[in-house]
């Protein structure tokens, strides 16, 4: 090769199974080649079947025109131009505006005329304080978005999110299995000479519901009993094998399925960085094979947990549009992101950290290096099933989940009016419509259902404690009064006793003690019954409440922290300790069997706070990825064994303190988005639900 058309570089890659060298040819770009959108690899299958491919694909609802315009407002526009955004001044004093009716408008506010060109112009190039999507967006990406602008249906806003075209439940009335096992049964065999042990087998019924198993190390695997009719037989998250699937599969019993044969896409363990193998990395493993310092990728660990590192790392933008961003994302208060922090305009360390770092392996020019996953599970973590669920509506952010004394699994949505209940045997949701409230964002956080069946919500955005009684379908939306402006983060993670009064803490000025409330919903109103002040914290980002009502804890305030509070509700004695220098950023979580509260830490581990001895234990799970994860909750169940998502690992932990024994259960899809974990301990294993924020709920069913 001519030394002016290739460069050589030999890279050193340590990915946690041994340090390999790769030499790897990066070839010289034309400025037109380099700075155009990532496209698909012909040489690689692309699985439409595979919900991550959809979404990086912007393919939820259609796979072109308005429709598909309406994704891409969602994940590239929503978050500054939305109504409820206050009209801040950025910069270059330019707004963020509505773009309700652009086209009924006569100018931009650069002062050209609105046309499609236009604004097709102004979505590529961008202006002083608006984000270039030029090197991010192909051509049909802006026509399917300019489409959306003009079509009369823009904006987005929550109140009528659109509908879930793999929502199949109530036109196919379908049974769901409960079993986890005596049904269909096959074998896998990979002719290459690989284990097939870990390769996940899944079923898609007529409803939309889907079902997966994993291979044996002898490559055989069985499904649940499971109603008999045609069926789709695919294998979940293919990565360095080719998609298969099989359309119309006849399941009558044990049937036994055809061999399922896998043809790898490369021959050798490093797989190219095509859009069709990305989408199918987990958030974490994409993070690790990065080119960067460990430094520069702890920072963006801590700095982008609210939403998955796909979202981010699937953009490609010049430093300019990355500050842009990162400004937006670090200055401006909320998940929505809606209102500007006063006083926090100037650049903070990270943020240079990350515009640097995020130009250099996300920029226009350049350019990834091959990729490696992460080993597929064996042993006890391919013991289980998994059961995926599919929602009617689609671009939710699904953020809670909780069981009623019916079996149905209830489930909130943090950006629009729509939360509902799930019937897990039919896979048929009901929905319900909670009312707007004026100016506020819609959307629901919490949701708890108590021993009456009545379900208990909190609204944050709108801070309210909203009462649903399913059988009338009526609200009563209870105001919580709180010092911060309404569309800032508010009322959120309340606990429930059992005498059915409202734990909460209410935030407290910068650098003062928060409050921890009780209140009494029982009369229609939130009535405050007692408060107990915190003297380190300015608030809790969690409240839970032990089984016997004696005990309250809450975990770190929202961001950062290494503190867990512990309150003794007969007594009024407070326990407040922290976990020293280390961040572990105590989420969400809940009580053991033996009165200790557990948190899921955002700084990669699971606290508990040992209440015999009065000190905080971290549990950290053996991960190769151990710096870059993140967990939002750990909830024990009947056993004392403590359950967690793996925020952007695309996994499930389950730990036995006793033993310290960690199963790690990988998902079907690269997500495992967890904010809210709700266990049925009357099963026997015990069975997991959550619903992801990328739009589903999942049940995780242990066999041992």
């Amino acid at each position: 090769m001519k030394k002016d058309k290739e460069v050589w570089r030999i890279v050193l890659l340590a990915l946690g199974f041994g340090a390999f060298v790769l030499l790897v040819p990066l070839t010289h770009l034309s400025e037109a080649q380099s700075r155009a959108p990532q496209a698909a690899n012909p040489a690689v299958p692309g699985d439409e079947l595979q919900r991550s491919y959809q979404i990086d694909s912007y393919h939820l609802v259609s796979n072109n025109g308005a429709a598909r315009g309406e994704t891409l407002y969602f994940y590239k526009c929503w978050m500054c131009h939305n109504q409820y955004t206050i009209q801040a001044e950025y910069g270059n004093k330019a707004p963020f505006l509505h773009l309700k009716d652009l086209y009924k408008q006569t100018k931009l506010v650069t002062g050209q005329s609105v046309n499609d060109a236009t604004i097709t112009d102004q979505i590529k190039n961008g202006s002083a304080g608006m984000p270039s999507f030029t090197t991010d967006m192909s051509d049909a990406d802006v026509a399917d978005l300019v489409s959306y602008l003009k079509s009369g249906r823009c904006c987005v806003e929550g109140e009528n999110p659109p509908a879930n075209p793999w929502y199949r439940a109530e036109t196919h009335p379908w049974s769901v299995p409960k079993s986890t096992s005596g049904g269909p049964r096959g074998k896998v065999r990979i002719p290459s000479g690989e284990t097939p042990e870990g390769i996940m087998v899944q079923l898609i019924a007529p409803n939309g519901a889907r079902t997966t198993v994993y291979a044996q190390e002898d490559g055989s695997f069985e499904f649940p009993t499971m109603q008999t009719g045609d069926y789709t037989l695919r294998i979940a998250k293919p990565l360095e094998y080719k998609p298969y699937h099989r359309d119309g599969v006849r399941i009558d019993g044990a049937t036994r399925l055809p061999e399922i044969v896998l043809e790898r896409i490369v021959r050798g363990e490093d797989l190219p960085a095509a859009k069709e193998v990305l989408s199918q990395l987990s958030g974490v493993e994409m993070l690790w094979n990065l080119q960067g310092s460990n430094f520069e990728k702890v920072a963006f660990n801590r700095s982008c947990g609210c939403h998955s590192y796909q979202q981010a790392l699937r953009n490609r933008f010049d430093e300019r549009t990355w500050r842009l961003i990162l400004h937006r994302m670090m200055h401006y208060s909320g998940a929505p992101l809606i209102n500007p922090e006063p006083g926090r305009n100037e650049t903070t360390k990270d943020e240079e950290v990350l515009a640097k770092f995020l130009t250099r392996v996300r920029g226009p020019d350049s350019v990834d290096m091959p990729v490696r996953p992460f080993p597929r599970p064996h042993g006890a973590a391919t013991r289980v099933v998994i059961t995926e669920f599919e929602l009617p509506r689609v671009l939710l952010s699904p953020h809670d989940v909780h069981g009623d004394s019916q079996g149905n699994i209830w489930y909130t949505s943090h950006k629009t009016q729509f939360m509902g209940k799930l019937d897990p045997g039919t896979g048929v949701v009901t929905e319900y419509k909670v009312p707007l409230i004026a100016g506020a964002l819609p959307g629901t956080h919490r949701v708890w259902v108590d021993k009456n069946d009545i379900v208990w919500l909190s609204e944050n955005w709108a801070h309210r404690l909203t009462r649903l009684d399913p059988k009338t379908g009526k609200f009563n939306q209870m105001v919580i009064e709180e010092a911060r402006p309404i569309n800032t983060p508010g009322f959120s993670n309340f606990a429930m006793a059992p005498d059915g009064t409202v734990f909460h803490t209410d935030r407290g000025p910068e650098g003062k003690g928060g409050t921890l409330t009780q209140y009494d919903p029982s009369s229609g109103s939130a009535r405050v019954v007692k408060q107990w002040p915190l003297s380190k914290v300015t608030t809790t980002y969690d409240s839970t409440i032990s089984a016997d009502g004696n005990y309250w804890a809450g975990g770190s305030p929202a961001g950062n922290g290494n503190s867990i509070e512990m309150l003794d509700i007969r007594t009024g004695k407070m326990l407040e300790l922290d976990t020293g220098a280390h961040e572990s950023i105590s989420a969400r979580g809940g009580f053991d069997p033996s009165g200790n509260p557990w948190f899921g830490g955002r700084g990669g581990n699971l606290v508990m706070l040992d209440f015999k001895v009065g000190r905080l234990r971290e549990y950290v799970a053996p991960l190769p990825y151990y710096p870059y994860n993140r967990y939002y909750e750990a909830m024990p169940d009947k056993n004392g064994e403590v359950w967690a998502g793996v925020n952007f690992g695309g996994s499930f932990v389950r730990l036995d303190p006793k033993t310290e024994r960690w199963i790690e259960y990988v998902m079907p899809e690269p997500f495992s988005f967890d904010r809210r974990t709700w266990i049925d301990n009357s099963t026997n294993p015990v069975t997991v639900w959550y619903v992801d924020y990328n739009g589903y709920i999942v049940r995780i069913q242990p066999l041992q």
